[in-house]
């Protein structure tokens, strides 16, 4: 054993055990990345510069037109999976596997969208699209990526292209093929061929190298686990670049649909009556703005009431919950899909239906679901609402031993004001010092507080006497009140800020804690301070009973009410323009009444206290409504001579006598006052001035502006003269950083402001989950709501709701067996709409004129216009005959897109009018049958007409008679039986039709009928095709025409040279000599002309007997060779039976051979 020798151990080259190796070996060392270039180097240059002319080119395909995303990088809305295929392929299987996948929880009965938490910054919307072509086309136009099956044992359906060129049309979205049902091919050589067929073809319809999954099996209703899961890795990493019109245009998905018709309004009208519905979903594409119109394909365009914020029903994970690098076990079970059995729960268009199992018992569920637990929290209930309402309590602090005792009295609040009474911006602040009893409490039931009596701790040193006005004291609220204005109040009410603005915020000089002021008896505004104030000086009590925030309130009242003196009340003008209907003189205080703001008008709808009555306004503010009236105390301002030296230098006449400091004569800031970035050394910032410098703020504000700019100019000239080469930029990194800069912009603007606020001004941002409340909606909606078939809710811009004349280039598709007609109808798919019109095509004849086509041309584009709604420009469309199942062939019949908008160019048709002369002189003659009266012949004088000899002419004047004969003179004299005719040009326009698809409108969705062609209605009623006599066509019998000869004068014969002279020669009369002589033959001529005769009459005869002979040969050799070809053709029919039997003798005992092979394998194994 000692003299064994052992191999070597030889250390791995390659794998993580070797790269950790290597890392520690190298620490501190550079690790050397790419490949060493003088290695690789081409020997020749051509082909250098081929490998490199290759690889620019390579990275040009690779960037495309820069887009603005304008989906917000914070809360994305989530990504829309469409899963489309043909009937029985597999997609429901599909979407409860990867639902399973996402969320672990099996969906049996799913319908309308599904959405998924997939990542920790990303979400997934399914939707599975019905084999119908109306939900096709709204799936197509809403649809991020699309999941496309295909029956792999069947191959390509008919569905399958025309939704790929419904996609083409609406903007091409980011598309995956899966094939199923390949368990049904057995032979593994067959499979293989099959997937190389079905993916070759399903790369020349979408791109080179498009993804293509491959679905082996169901198992236990799902389909396998690993092949799921890859699927789902590829859906999670996608990236998906910015649809033009979906960039351009805010549309929504519903995954909700409530109804909020008043039952009592249904049951009159017997529901007939337009409703009033509310769809939810979560809002994509552009901010939507309230007041535009929303358009919902397969009902119409419906008016929006209004639009809400809802909590995220699907949020992300946040920053604190999700510190790891995976998405934790709770986040992946959320799952949002009301219109699916989720937990038990299904929610109707106007139920709520639970599933629970037959025996359901209160404490035989061990993990309820969604349904159960509101089962079984309805059975714990043992007091109804009405009931616990009344015994509920309301306390104003958390330090408060009594609640306060409520007794029914009339209110004062005004009726109108009464329903904006709640205050929601509380809820959060209050929620610690609230009770469960008070959360149940409705802000409608505190307005009817008519008596508050408030006492703390037992004791009834202060008694507080405050009137109807629903709370006694003021909230336990951290905002600052100190800027409240000092007018006169009936006594005990309480005063709030209107808006946020109102609080005191960064301008107010007290950086102290906020502080609060009530009312009590007979005195002045008292100090309260808050709970923070409490426990601060809680420390130092001296142990009586009496709170500390009780005592000194004389003073406290008297030092509160001199410094709200100070402060003037600001407004908040955002909510003051945009959350009311006021008028701008109302807003700003110009009202004939006077006041400061108007009755009813309230800055904040959200406070929970409005002023009933205000102090009377003084009669002189209101003599002069026409200037604002002029304060002399703040006319004295203006005599002092600081504040006219610090705006000197902005008039003309000033700024050289004392410039500012820091600024030159011209206005521009010192190059020695400048930092790096532009600001100024001698700020106020820096100075200590937190204000600013209110002195001279705009003098600080322009300087710094100059100095920025200053700057920038620097900057660009040390680019373009130091480093030529370096500030070339491409024009893509310029685009790309070019938005991104402005992307910045807008977030900044917006940052911090109130979302309602922000909502108003730019309007509600895509991500947010809405509720929209839609009006004047059909009773049919309703009525045969089916989930399954897709809600979308598309925003249409201001121009898209005028209809008029589009102009659109269109192609009949290669596929459409029919050619389009004008004047036929045609189902357009253009934006978010689905229309039936009747288009008139034409095409440009040489930038002349458009002339109408009667027909779309074969293979070649043509221009078509219709009626119908506005579109965008470059908006592409796609067009069909028909939008029915039963319809045989493809469906699609027309491609195109959008050019213009009520074009001036007008659609010209071909006319030919017909005449006939019947007088005529020389150059002129006299035309009748062409028009019917002397004022048709006056409009077309000097109009060029023609013969159908060719020769032209032109219309002169109208004769007295006959009616609509006129005098024309030719260019050469006709004849009276030529034909003249006039070709002029008919201007048409489209028929003003619009007949929108009202798809969702029906119970049997999938049979939309619009209007339908004359010969179509008559086949379906049975109705014979009338015939028109003069349409018939007849047997043409034109008698034959005798011309006479050309006749040439003799003088004109004279007067041409010889070459054109007419060469007719006279015919002879005259017999020549050759014809005259008769020739008499000699007896031995006569005899020797007889033999010869007879010599070829034999030769004629032999030959003649000679060639029977030889057909007779031949007719006998043919007969004898098809006999042989006979007896060797079925000679060689037995040789290849014999052989074809041997092969497949052979061939069987191979596959024998080699199915028992693998058989004895397997039993050995």
């Amino acid at each position: 054993m000692d003299s064994q020798t052992h191999k070597a151990h030889r250390p791995a080259q390659s794998g993580a055990k070797a790269e950790k190796k290597k890392a520690a070996k190298g620490k501190g060392k550079e690790k050397q990345h790419g490949f060493n270039e003088k290695a690789f180097a081409p020997k020749s240059g051509r082909k250098a510069d081929r490998q490199g002319r290759r690889n620019a080119e390579r990275d040009q395909t690779r960037l495309h037109v820069p887009l603005v995303d304008r989906t917000p990088d914070d809360q994305p809305p989530p990504v829309i999976v469409a899963v489309v295929g043909p009937p029985g392929v597999g997609k429901t299987t599909l979407m409860k596997s990867l639902i399973r996948r996402y969320t672990k929880q099996t969906l049996n009965h799913i319908q309308g969208p599904v959405t998924v938490v997939s990542g920790k910054k990303k979400r997934i919307t399914f939707i599975e699209c019905n084999n119908d072509l109306n939900s096709m086309i709204d799936i197509g136009k809403i649809a991020d990526l699309v999941l496309l099956m295909i029956d792999g044992s069947y191959g390509f359906e008919m569905e399958t292209f025309e939704f790929l060129n419904i996609l083409q049309s609406h903007g091409f979205p980011k598309v995956i093929g899966v094939l199923t049902h390949l368990d049904l091919i057995k032979k593994a050589a067959t499979l293989k061929a099959t997937k190389k067929a079905l993916k070759k073809r399903f790369w020349t319809e979408i791109y080179q190298g498009a993804k293509l999954f491959y679905l082996s099996g169901v198992l236990n209703g799902r389909y396998p686990d690993t092949e799921i899961l890859n699927l789902s890795r590829f859906i999670s990493v996608m990236k998906f670049r910015p649809l033009v019109f979906r960039n351009s245009h805010p549309y929504m998905l519903a995954d909700r649909f409530e109804d909020l018709t008043p039952r009592e309004e249904v049951r009159q009208s017997k529901g007939k009556c337009d409703r009033t519905v509310t769809v939810y979903g979560y809002l994509r594409g552009t901010n939507y703005r309230l007041g535009t119109k929303v358009h919902v394909p397969g009902v119409g365009d419906l008016d929006v009431k209004g639009v809400q914020i809802l909590g995220d029903p699907c949020p992300l994970p946040d920053a604190e919950s999700e510190k790891r690098r995976k998405l934790s076990e709770k986040k992946k079970l959320l799952i949002h899909a009301p219109m699916s059995d989720v937990g038990g729960v299904i929610y109707d268009k106007d139920a709520v239906y639970i599933n629970v199992p037959g025996n359901f018992t209160k404490g035989g569920m061990e993990n309820p679901g969604e349904g159960e637990k509101m089962v079984l929290d309805l059975q714990d209930v043992n007091t109804t609402l009405e009931d616990q309402v009344a015994k509920s309590q309301i306390r104003l602090f958390g330090s408060s031993s009594q609640p306060l005792s409520v007794e029914a009295g009339p209110s004062t609040l005004p009726s109108d004001e009464s329903g904006d009474s709640t205050d929601e911006g509380s809820s959060d602040e209050d929620g610690d010092a609230l009770t469960e009893d008070e959360e149940d409490f409705d802000s409608q039931d505190q307005d009817d507080l008519s008596e508050n009596d408030f006492d703390d701790d037992g004791d009834g040193d202060v008694d507080v006497d405050v009137e109807d006005r629903g709370r006694s004291a003021p909230r336990n609220v951290q905002r600052s009140m100190q800027g409240l204005p000092t007018q006169d109040r009936k006594r005990g009410e309480v005063e709030y800020a209107d808006s946020d603005s109102d609080l005191g915020g960064e301008d107010d000089d007290d950086p102290g804690p906020s502080r609060q002021f009530v009312h009590f008896g007979d005195d002045d505004a008292v100090d309260v301070p808050s709970d923070d104030d409490l426990d601060e000086e809680g420390s130092d009590g001296d142990g009586e009973d009496i709170p500390k925030w009780k005592t000194n309130l004389s003073e406290k009242a008297k030092a509160a009410f001199e410094e709200t003196t100070r402060h003037r009340k600001r407004r908040d003008w955002v909510k003051l323009i945009y959350n009311t209907t006021a008028s701008p003189e109302e807003i700003l205080g110009l009202g004939h009444s006077g006041e400061q703001f108007p009755q009813g008008l309230s800055t904040d709808d959200d406070d929970f206290f409005t002023v009933a009555s205000k102090a009377p306004v003084k009669s002189e503010e209101t003599l002069d409504q026409t200037k604002e009236p002029i304060d002399p105390e703040k006319l004295k301002e203006w005599d002092d001579e600081e504040v006219l030296d610090s705006i000197r230098n902005l008039f003309i006449t000033g700024s050289s006598l004392q410039p500012t400091e820091g600024v030159d004569e011209n206005g521009e800031p010192y190059e020695d006052l400048q930092n790096m970035d532009g600001s100024q050394v001698g700020s106020d910032v820096e100075e200590g001035n937190p204000d600013g410098g209110e002195g001279q703020p705009s003098l600080n504000k322009d300087a710094a502006a100059l100095a920025a700019k200053k700057a920038e100019l620097k900057r660009k000239f040390n680019e373009q003269y130091d480093e030529p080469d370096a500030a070339k930029a491409d024009f893509y990194t310029e685009a790309k950083e070019a938005m991104a800069r402005q992307q910045q912009l807008n977030r900044a603007e917006f940052e911090g402001i109130d979302p309602e606020a922000r909502a108003l001004i730019e309007g509600y941002r895509p991500g947010t989950y809405i509720r929209m409340e839609l009006v004047n909606v059909p009773a049919e909606m309703v009525e045969h709501f089916d989930p399954s078939y897709p809600i979308v809710v598309g925003g249409l811009l201001p121009a898209e709701e005028r209809f008029g004349y589009v102009q659109v280039r269109i192609k009949r598709h290669r596929w459409f067996a029919k050619t389009l007609k004008t004047n036929d109808p045609l189902i357009f798919s253009l934006g978010w709409r689905r229309f039936q019109t009747v288009p008139i095509y034409s095409l440009d004849d040489h930038s002349i004129r458009m002339r109408m086509l009667k027909y779309t041309p074969e293979h070649m584009h043509c221009y078509a216009t219709f009626y119908g709604p506005a579109a965008i420009p470059n908006t592409g469309f796609c067009a069909f005959n028909a939008l029915g199942r039963d319809t045989p062939g493809f469906r699609v019949s027309a491609t195109g897109v959008v050019l213009d908008i009520d074009r001036s160019t007008r659609i010209v048709k071909k006319l030919k009018l017909t005449g006939v002369p019947f007088k005529i002189f020389k150059n002129t003659a006299f035309i009748k049958d062409m028009f019917s009266s002397a004022l048709e012949v006056a409009k077309f004088e000097g109009a060029n007409i023609r013969t159908v000899s060719g020769i032209r002419g032109q219309v002169k004047k109208a004769l007295p008679k006959p009616d609509g004969a006129f005098r024309a003179a030719f260019e050469d004299k006709i004849l009276m039986s030529d034909i003249v005719f006039l070709r002029a040009w008919y201007s048409i326009q489209p028929r003003k039709f619009y007949n929108p698809v009202t798809s969702l409108l029906l119970s049997d969705k999938e049979h939309w009928q619009g209007m339908r062609l004359t010969g179509q209605v008559r086949r379906e009623q049975g109705l014979k095709t009338p015939t028109n006599i003069n349409s018939t066509y007849k047997p043409i019998e034109r008698p034959a025409r005798r011309f006479n000869p050309l006749r040439v004068p003799t003088k004109l014969q004279a007067a041409l040279p010889y070459a054109s002279k007419p060469k007719i020669m006279k015919p002879q009369h005259h017999k020549t000599y050759m014809q005259k002589r008769a020739v008499v033959l000699e007896p031995e001529e006569k005899k020797a002309l007889a033999l010869l005769q007879q010599v070829r009459a034999l030769r004629k005869d032999q030959i003649a007997r000679r060639r029977e002979k030889q057909e007779e040969r031949r007719a006998a050799h043919r007969k004898k060779v098809e006999k042989e070809e006979a007896k060797k053709s079925e000679k060689e029919k037995e040789k290849r039976k014999e052989y074809m039997r041997m092969a497949g003798i052979k061939g069987k005992r191979e596959t024998e051979a080699l199915e028992g092979g693998r058989s004895s394998k397997r039993r050995k194994t």
